[in-house]
């Protein structure tokens, strides 16, 4: 793999987990709706949080979705206060992912 990656043939890989793998992580969908032209704002600060992996705006009743991971539930909710604190996040409703199927 060491030489492929040096001579560019392989330009990455993927790890995949089995399903039944628990890293002990919590991981959650955070959809977000943000009050009137507040959008630009409210990504910026989303992304200084490092516990939101991704952040999509989406079309419909929640502007953003973001997926959450942190190590425990004070974490959890630490990171649910801080989003719901930012100004101009309107309302937001959370899932905490249980498993993969």
């Amino acid at each position: 793999m060491d030489r492929l990656l040096e001579t560019g043939a392989l330009l990455g890989f993927t790890a995949r987990v089995r399903e039944d793998y628990d890293s002990g992580e919590i991981r959650a969908v955070m959809m977000i709706e943000v009050m009137g032209r507040n959008t630009s704002q409210v990504i910026q600060k989303l992304r200084g949080l490092p516990e939101l992996q991704v952040l999509h705006t989406t079309s419909g009743k929640w502007d953003l979705v973001t997926d959450i991971r942190v190590e425990n539930l004070s974490e959890f909710d630490r990171v649910l206060r801080e989003v719901r604190l930012i100004e101009g996040v309107m309302n937001s409703e959370t899932s905490i992912l249980l498993s993969s199927v």
